[in-house]
């Protein structure tokens, strides 16, 4: 079992959303146990303060060093675990990353707020994560992000293995497009290579899509991705197509979203 630990101020943000689908089966099987603790169970003094004006003045609060340190001394207690710091200022947080936390055994995840933290913190936890470049009102939203792309990874909590597998950045591309009943709506058909029945013409034009949509959408991903030589020649032609002025070359049946 996967534990995962979330040092926050406001405990109450986390009821409910990872209650539910994947994460929430997760938790009733017993593949992962979440654990949300208050940071102010650790302030020191009577009324219980995790946060204080900053030095050098400016606006706002910022939340102060002992109180984390104290959980993370606590916690470190129980158990070896990695912990992550929530910041704008740690390194974007990829699929690639969600993969390599869902091998630790455990994770602390510690969420800022405020004005930030007190930046003494970084010199007691192993890596800082951002989920994007822009601003939140505190670590809690990006820290469900993260075990959400996390927990789903864990053997078992998908329905489906595969799934993991074959949906966007899994394997360094953006996934293939997904049709379902009815066939026909408002004159927009289902590609017939997915009615055919032939699974190696259905793995091809999935393969396909999953690289033109990449190229059109997010072609900063192309260059990590791991590619055939028959994937780099589609893609030449797809560029060729684009530099005369027409429009990319369609398998049969094509509707792209």
């Amino acid at each position: 079992m996967t534990r995962i630990d979330v040092l926050t101020l406001f405990p109450e943000m986390f009821r409910g959303p990872l209650d539910h689908s994947i994460v929430g089966l997760a938790r009733e099987r017993g593949l992962v146990d979440l654990r949300v603790h208050n940071l102010r169970d650790w302030a020191a003094d009577r009324h219980k303060v995790a946060d204080d004006t900053p030095y050098g003045g400016g606006a706002g609060m910022v939340m102060k060093v002992e109180p984390v340190v104290a959980a993370l001394e606590a916690l470190g207690g129980e158990g070896p675990a990695r912990s992550l710091l929530m910041s704008p200022a740690g390194a974007r947080f990829e699929q690639a990353d969600a993969r390599r936390l869902a091998r630790e055994p455990r994770l602390v995840v510690i969420c800022g707020r405020y004005e930030g933290i007190d930046a003494r913190v970084r010199r007691f936890v192993d890596e800082e994560i951002s989920i994007g470049d822009y601003v939140l009102t505190g670590g809690e939203l990006p820290a469900m992000v993260v075990i959400d792309a996390v927990v789903r990874l864990l053997p078992g909590a998908l329905g489906a293995p595969a799934s993991a597998v074959e949906e966007s950045f899994a394997g360094g591309l953006l996934e293939y497009p997904q049709y379902t009943r009815p066939r026909e709506f408002r004159g927009l058909s289902v590609p017939e290579v997915l009615l055919s029945g032939h699974h190696a013409e259905i793995a091809r034009w999935r393969r396909r899509e999953a690289l033109r949509l990449t190229a059109e959408r997010r072609p900063d991903l192309l260059a990590r991705a791991e590619l055939s030589d028959e994937d780099r020649a589609f893609l030449a032609a797809l560029a060729a197509e684009r530099e005369a002025g027409g429009a990319p070359e369609a398998d049969e049946g094509d509707q792209r979203p």
